[in-house]
């Protein structure tokens, strides 16, 4: 069993046995996607949530592993290694402990304490430690020799090595952190200098704060600590000294002689000039570590959402980027997203109307996505009026639904590697336009293309720990590309490289398979791919569609090595398995029981009927047509009280972003979001939710629109 499942297990109150099979299944090259749907009987039916905080403490724990050996062996070489310090080294899992039992052998810079050592003076300090010297300083005179002048020097320098050895025990320190943690404040005060500048106007509300730091929200310390990168505020973390000086003396202070005075004065020293310091740093990373951790899972939350977002499906779409100067530019995409035809038009003459209805026509478009960035609302307001009123629509084109989609980072994508791939010939603004289409159509699909951070549904996530929220991030797009399946005729490289056990290469050759061979008309087809060997078909088969192929389970989630127990329940019910499928009669009349796929275990056997049922699911919403308020366009407009439509394009953890049309989003605070108390914004709202809201307040000089959905 793997020497980390004990730990894990009592940490995540999972059962030891199901933590070291997830570790096994992890150990063995198995993605969580993979895992927590076709291992269910391995792990006892944990969910991708529970897998990844396996995965992500068998790491930590490693790392700290390894840490151990280094320090070991660092303490070894130094020959202070003694059987009870390693015993302690071995013991420990906590990362502080362990930080704390190394730090007095710990390599560092030339420090007072070490000097006064290298000058013969630590067998000074530890009489004055005993404190039982009647005379401290006819003891010191015994040490008066070299650089060591007189016995107030030696004193000195005997204090300088009590500091240091004050700072560097387990009980001073942990003393420290008991009241950093329970009364800790954290202040931040404009740099004066830097208060004029139009920069600095942002961090306004944190020119003079001070508040608890456990009551310090994710985004409040983010902003702080981002106004002091950039050079307009300091911040520190702060607590009472007396409290600190208390603690320090009830363990190092004995009696009230003159060793116990001096010692009393090293214990200050120590907390002022080393532990205060120290133990500040220490706060100050772990607090923003958590505030960087509360606003990775905002952010992965929010792109969750957006990712799963309702697709309109293969229909033939028009893509239209607004745009004032130059004019909109106006795709045309067939059902599968190819770009036909591509222009610009003035929409706002009749001739860029007729053009537009003609385009509409000739191409058959079902549905028009309109960027939502300048000039949107005059150009869904034009369109509109075309779509309504002009006699040149035909056919499928009398009956186009229009809808706004979000824009951003899709100039991202028009200048990328992958664009410039797809659309050689194109520039950028063409590129921009089919992106937005094809938004509408699956947004999942082309919104894998784009870093997430350049998505805009983050908060501060450029202002965070950089690796840790690529890792989310990429299992969240990995986790949600899995949970809705992948044409394999169809996905894009971009969409391939995020399916359970392929990668960029794998994704690549199974594109360029496609284009010379064909389609492929069987999963099985995939062990022709190059370098796509049995252990990645094992991880990928499942998550991989192929519509109108010659076994019809290849177009569900069920997994090609479960197809031998599907066949067993067509032959027992006397069916084909086409005849199977989505027939909810006969699958009523199957005992996953009957069907296991381990000992005494059913999972499998459940899930499958379940997919039998509903085959090739896609598990997010239908999509909805949405208009704002044609009266209100600009905040000019915005008058407090009115109720408006809006769409929730942003959900931070002190409440939701609503775009109602007037380029520029207003916020729902948490406090407004509904009657009742509400903890976490995402209990009551979802991304792209639509939604109705009430203007509270517009305040104009610093461009903010209050809104409430009470």
């Amino acid at each position: 069993m793997n020497i980390f499942a004990r730990h894990i297990s009592q940490a995540l109150n999972i059962s030891e046995q199901r933590v070291a099979n997830t570790l096994a299944l992890l150990d063995e090259g198995c993605t969580i996607p993979f895992i927590s749907r076709y291992r269910k009987e391995r792990t006892g039916n944990l969910d991708e949530v529970q897998i990844t905080a396996i995965s992500e403490l068998n790491d930590r724990l490693a790392e700290l592993s390894k840490r151990k050996d280094t320090i070991l062996k660092t303490i070894d070489e130094q020959g202070k290694l003694t059987p009870e310090l390693k015993a302690r080294i071995e013991a420990t899992w906590d990362s502080t402990e362990l930080e704390d039992i190394y730090l007095p052998f710990k390599p560092k810079r030339r420090t007072r304490a070490q000097i006064a050592r290298e000058q013969g003076l630590e067998p000074l300090a530890t009489i004055l430690m005993m404190q039982r010297e009647q005379n401290p300083r006819r003891a010191a005179e015994r040490f008066v020799k070299g650089d060591i002048k007189d016995a107030e020097s030696a004193i000195k320098g005997a204090q300088d090595i009590i500091a240091e050895m004050v700072s560097e025990d387990q009980r001073s320190r942990q003393q420290l952190r008991n009241i950093f943690t329970r009364t800790a404040y954290i202040v931040s005060k404009v740099i004066k200098t830097k208060k004029a500048e139009e920069g600095a106007q942002k961090y306004s509300d944190y020119f003079d704060f001070e508040e608890p730091l456990r009551r310090c929200s994710s985004h409040r310390l983010l902003a702080m600590r981002r106004g002091e990168s950039e050079g307009f505020l300091r911040v520190s973390i702060c607590v009472e000294d007396e409290d600190c000086r208390e603690r320090l003396h009830r363990i190092f202070v004995r009696g009230y002689g003159e060793c116990s005075r001096l010692v009393e004065e090293a214990c200050d020293d120590s907390l002022k000039r080393l532990l205060l310091p120290s133990i500040e740093t220490e706060f100050a990373n772990s607090s923003k570590e958590k505030a960087d951790d509360e606003a990775i899972k905002v952010f992965t939350e929010n792109l969750r959402q957006l990712l799963l977002s309702a697709p309109l499906g293969q229909k033939r779409v028009m893509g239209i980027d607004p745009g004032f100067r130059t004019g909109c530019k106006i795709v045309c995409l067939d059902a599968q997203g190819n770009l036909l035809y591509h222009t610009v038009l003035p929409l706002s003459t009749n001739i860029g109307g007729d053009t537009l209805a003609k385009l509409l026509t000739k191409y058959k478009i079902e549905a028009i996505a309109i960027g939502n960035g300048t000039a949107s609302r005059e150009t869904e307001s034009y369109v509109r009026s075309v779509v309504s009123n002009s006699p040149l629509l035909v056919g499928e084109a009398q009956g186009v639904r229009l809808f706004v989609v979000s824009e951003d980072g899709a100039s991202i994508y028009s200048a990328s590697k992958v664009a410039r791939e797809e659309f050689p010939d194109e520039d950028v603004t063409v590129r921009g336009a089919v992106s937005i289409g094809r938004r509408l159509m699956d947004p999942l699909a082309e919104l894998v293309k784009i870093d997430p951070k350049s998505i805009g549904v983050g908060q501060y996530q450029h202002d965070v720990d950089q690796t840790k929220l690529k890792r989310s991030l990429d299992l969240t797009v990995e986790s949600c590309v899995n949970k809705v399946g992948v044409d394999l005729n169809t996905a894009s490289q971009n969409l391939l490289t995020y399916v359970s056990g392929l990668g960029a290469t794998l994704g690549k050759n199974i594109v360029e398979y496609r284009k010379e061979h064909g389609a492929f008309t069987s999963r099985a087809e995939l062990k022709k791919v190059p370098r796509l060997g049995p252990s990645a078909f094992q991880q990928c088969a499942g998550f991989l569609r192929v519509s109108n192929g010659r076994n019809p389970l290849d177009n569900s989630a069920v997994h090609p090595e479960s197809y031998p127990i599907v066949e067993r329940m067509a032959k027992d019910l006397g069916v084909s398995v086409k005849e199977l499928l989505g027939n909810a009669e006969l699958l009523k009349k199957i005992d996953a029981k009957h069907y296991p796929t381990a000992p005494d275990d059913g999972w499998t056997a459940a899930e499958i009927l379940k997919e039998l049922e509903k085959p090739g699911r896609d598990p997010r919403e239908q999509i909805e047509v949405f208009e704002f308020d044609p009266n209100v366009k600009t905040p000019d407009d915005l008058i407090p009280g009115m109720v408006l439509p809006g769409i929730v394009t942003n959900i931070t953890n002190f409440g939701a972003f609503v775009d109602i049309g007037v380029h520029q989003d207003g916020l729902v605070h948490i406090s407004q979001l509904a009657d009742r108390y509400v903890k976490d914004p995402n209990e009551v709202v979802h991304l792209h939710q639509h939604v109705k809201v009430r203007v509270l307040e517009v305040d104009r000089l610093r461009k903010r629109i209050s809104l409430s959905m009470k």
